[in-house]
């Protein structure tokens, strides 16, 4: 078995050429005071800075091309030292008893399909590690193949041999499987044969020299050293089969130095990309200062713009105007330098020709993310800023930090504006004068920090969309032409991860029973508690709160083919709430309640918010290219967007919810931009009503002054209303009170006067075994039952995990309560009589599929039963009964929809002034009302309700006056 040993001859020439393109560059800055070439500009090489001397270019440093004062610099490559050659060492034995335990597992595997019998398993290895599983060389496996070669004296042998690939190989590796594995050959290899007798287990808690250290510390050295090793580890594969298949007569040097997959290998060039890095590398976006600068970090956050793709220009030839001298510049960090002499001694001309045909280039992108909710939640705790503490938190009202994030090669792409990102890169700094010239700009010592991708983990694409990976493991070079984008990792790789404490919480969540009444309310009992749960400051309101707790879990997304998925032709899966009410009611509560406990929301305001803050709006980049940033409802995807004073934001503003509550995408057609981004989020507004109270003689949308299609885009719709009842005082004012004096105040307090809990518990008592108790009288009961709500972040993980684990099916007998309500409210009874049906349409339909599905997430179950579909009909017949509703407290169906009394309104006072008289008897209205097909049933209300509204004035006589 392969130890770690030092590199022999042949491979310390196969790293002098592999360090030589792996190696990091370095800028050297030149002594002298004229201006020399800018490591500041982008092609920016103007006719020469003034430098410290006089005239243009003649200062002491000999004048140069830049237009700043800066003095030139010279990119160059980073030598090797001792710790590289060192780690090089280790990692290539590391590599080489990787593929040696892979041989030796296919060498079994062959003799035991000769012999038919099974082998002890550990006769032919001598270390049980081989045996597993490795994940490592699962990434390496497409570097090299297994092969039967055949030598001079036709031996026959299986070894591993590598493919014969060129350019640049993108290795993709899984940081703890590598660094497990890594410790784990260490900590079984002898000492005695390192390069360094002092070498230890990189990641052992003894150790002098760590790998992950140096990882850490110097991320560009340690990548460049695991690229090497991997070079190193084809070259000695390659050489170990050629010896083997080699003539004995041919001298092996001459045969190597004269194959020509040499010239293949000399231009590989082999990048490793980590993801999924330790917990201590992960680090906040608060908390990344100048001490960050040149480590690997990872940082986690929302793209909010991505700009567009651009070329980098890494190197370019330049040809000396005198002599005519071709001579290579390197340019760092994309800052273009021109060389400052003539590399000729006899030469040392100052004039340069740019040669662009030997320039190479690279894509780059930049990408603006934004800190995650949850770090802002801990910056509260950071603060000090618990319930029973009084400090004030430093942090409050703060707006989020943000962070530049420039990805290149393969990385570009890989995420859009609204995406949910985990980024592992390296910090760097930059001159915040970098495109500005003359004296400002050498005089400028201030620099900003930004990130250097180096792998990205997108949690937000799924499967078949945008920033897609086919596994976790794996490769991707630039010459597949893009058919295995591995490095970019999807959300299947990067969901959210539970403890086993965070399950065990879930599963007792999922199993709650309080052992009460009938088997139905029992079942019902863990979404029952979810609502309890919510928002347990505000009293009552049960049927609202258990609408937001479905909008939160979100129904079973359809399954689609990718044709579906890219043209965009699915149905949404996410239900959409409005909350109207009075002054006082607790809807901002209760929306700031579910923003805390969704796992991705945002909460607007729309009073200060406008279309393009909600949707996408479109910046103008350096340089003249149109970038794109994402709204509210783009940063909400695949979560909740809460929108609360829905009816202060303008009318023209509002237009931009249309198409992201139905298509669940944002569409922008601007400046030769044309795009569309997923806004696949629930939308929970809350909207008050513009008179200050909500008018029952008025419908919804002229209440709030909505266009009925935004209206009708909202599944459940719920009325707030203050009204005088004395029960329900008592028991807010008792909560209230029992919160100020220091009692429970999560708890219903019931003490002030009646026995609350007792009439809940006889009401309860009326249903039978086999009944299904409303919810209107469960919730109560529950919430005084359950004392105690779950906590916060019990509730969160546990609406996370349904989320996105849970696919409830629909069954036939849930699916019949659907469609049988369904035709209950497009054909009513009296079905002669088509003016007393309710104007619903299939996006209902569609809506209590949704909202079924929710249910049965609450309690994780596999199918939707006929509870789940029975809870979610009564929820809509209270809605449909609240919007319906008249000041006369009778059901006016013929309020629904986009018309409505004031639309019958206008009709009715049209046809009164186009009868041309001044006076009308009852009579003469009942005709008018009739011939604009308005109901008289309550007509009488109606006319009331006109005189109240001065429209019309009854005379001493009985007669009626238009006003």
């Amino acid at each position: 078995m392969t130890r770690v040993v030092a590199l022999n001859d042949a491979q310390k020439g196969d790293l002098a050429s592999l360090w030589e393109r792996h190696a990091p560059d370095h800028a050297l800055t030149s002594s002298g005071g004229g201006g020399g070439g800018s490591s500041d500009n982008y092609f920016g090489g103007g006719r020469g800075g003034r430098g410290r001397g006089r005239g243009r270019g003649r200062g002491r440093g000999g004048g140069g091309r830049s237009s700043s004062g800066i003095a030139p610099t010279t990119v160059v490559t980073m030598s090797l030292e001792d710790e590289d050659y060192n780690f090089i060492c280790r990692l290539h034995s590391f590599l080489r008893w990787i593929i040696d335990c892979m041989e030796q597992k296919e060498k079994q595997e062959s003799d035991r399909e000769k012999e038919n019998q099974h082998r002890p398993e550990s006769d032919p290895i001598d270390d049980d590690d081989c045996c597993k599983e490795s994940r490592t060389w699962e990434s390496l496996s497409y570097l090299f193949q297994m092969v039967k070669a055949r030598s001079g004296s036709n031996e026959t042998k299986s070894m591993i041999v590598p493919r014969i690939l060129g350019g640049k190989q993108i290795v993709t590796l899984d940081h703890a499987s590598f660094f497990e594995e890594f410790g784990t050959y260490e900590d079984a290899s002898p000492r005695s044969n390192t390069p360094s007798s002092q070498q230890q287990n990189p990641d052992g808690g003894n150790n002098n020299s760590s790998f992950g250290s140096y990882l850490h510390n110097k991320p560009d050295r340690a990548l460049a050293s695991l690229g090497c090793a991997m070079g190193i580890a084809v070259h000695t594969l390659w050489r170990r089969h050629q010896s083997f298949i080699s003539p004995s007569s041919v001298p092996l040097q001459q045969y190597n130095h004269q194959h020509p997959h040499l010239t293949t290998f000399h231009t590989a060039i082999y990048r490793p990309r980590l993801y999924n890095l330790a917990p201590s590398s992960h680090i906040r976006m608060a908390n990344i200062r100048t001490s960050t600068v040149g480590r690997l970090i990872s940082l986690r956050g929302t793209v909010t713009k991505a700009r567009p793709k651009r070329l980098r220009v890494l190197d370019a030839g330049f040809v000396c105007s005198k002599c005519g001298l071709n001579q290579i510049a390197k340019f760092m960090d994309g800052k273009y330098s021109s060389p400052t002499r003539c590399e000729d001694m006899k030469c040392r001309s100052q004039r340069f020709v740019l040669n662009r045909k030997v320039a190479n280039f690279c894509d780059v992108q930049e990408l603006k993310i934004q800190e995650v909710r949850e770090e802002l939640c801990e910056d509260l705790e950071d603060g000090g800023m618990s319930q029973d503490s009084h400090g004030d938190n430093r942090d409050a009202g703060r707006a989020p930090r943000h962070m530049e994030v420039e990805v290149s090669h393969d990385l570009v792409d890989v995420c859009h504006a609204g995406d949910s990102i985990v980024v592992a890169g390296i910090v760097r700094a930059v001159n915040s004068a970098s495109g500005r010239g003359g004296k400002r700009g050498a005089e400028t010592s201030t620099y900003r920090l930004y990130v250097v991708g180096h792998s990205i983990v997108n949690m937000t694409a799924e499967d078949g969309s945008r920033g897609q990976g086919s596994g976790k493991h794996g490769m991707d070079s630039e010459n597949d032409g893009g058919r295995n984008k591995r490095s970019r990792m999807s959300s299947s790789s990067a969901n959210m991860h539970y403890t086993d404490q965070q399950l065990q919480q879930i599963a007792n969540i999922a199993h709650a029973d309080h052992r009460m009444y009938s088997m139905r309310t029992r079942m019902a009992f863990p979404f029952d508690l979810l609502v309890r749960s919510l928002c347990p400051n505000i009293i009552g309101n049960d049927l609202v709160k258990a609408g937001i707790v479905l909008c939160l879990l979100g129904g079973t997304p359809p399954e689609m083919s990718g044709l579906e998925s890219q043209s965009g032709m699915t149905i949404r899966s996410n239900s959409h709430m409005l909350v109207v009410g009075d002054p006082g009611m607790g809807k901002s509560q209760m929306l700031l309640s579910a923003n805390q406990v969704a796992a991705r929301s945002v909460f607007v305001g729309g009073n200060t918010a406008s279309s393009t803050g909600l949707t996408v709006s479109l910046t103008k980049e350096p340089g003249g290219d149109m970038g794109i940033e994402a709204g509210a409802l783009v940063l909400a995807d695949r979560g909740v967007c809460c929108l609360d004073e829905l009816d202060k934001m303008p009318k023209n503003h509002r237009d931009g919810l249309l198409e992201a509550m139905e298509q669940q995408q944002v569409s922008i057609a601007k400046a030769g931009v044309v795009a569309s981004l997923p806004s696949r989020c629930s939308v929970i507004a809350a909207a008050n009503p513009k008179s200050g109270h909500y008018d029952m003689g008025k419908t919804v949308a002229e209440n709030l002054n909505m266009a009925g299609p935004l209206l009708s885009r909202f599944d459940l719709v719920f009325i707030l209303r203050d009204e005088v009842n004395k029960d329900h005082d008592r028991m807010i004012s008792g909560s209230i009170m029992g919160r100020v004096r220091g009692g429970d105040p999560q708890g219903v307090n019931f003490r002030d006067g009646g026995d609350g809990g007792g009439k809940l518990a006889s009401d309860m008592d009326q249903y039978g075994a086999q009944d299904r108790v409303p919810m209107k009288m469960r919730l109560p009961w529950v919430t005084e039952f359950q004392k105690q709500p779950l906590p916060l972040q019990q509730l969160k993980d546990y609406i996370a995990y349904a989320r996105e684990y849970c696919r409830p099916q629909m069954t036939d007998e849930a699916a019949d309560v659907l469609q049988d309500y369904f035709m209950k409210l497009r054909h009513p009874e009296n079905d002669g009589n088509k003016k007393d049906n309710v104007p619903i349409t299939t996006r209902q339909l569609e809506a209590l599929i949704r909202l079924s599905q929710a249910r049965a997430k609450a309690c994780l179950r596999p199918c939707v039963l006929r509870e789940d579909a029975e809870d979610v009909v009564e929820l809509l017949i209270e809605s449909v009964k609240q919007v319906h509703t008249d000041e006369c407290g009778n059901i006016d169906k013929s309020r629904g929809g986009v018309g409505g009394k004031g639309k019958q309104t206008k009709v009715f006072l049209e046809a009164m002034r186009n009868t041309g008289k001044s006076e009308f008897t009852m009579s003469d209205l009942q005709g008018i009302a009739d011939k604009v097909s308005l109901p008289l049933g309550t007509f009488n209300e109606f006319v009331d309700n006109l005189r109240d509204r001065q429209f019309l004035m009854k005379s001493s006589d009985g007669c009626y006056k238009l006003l």
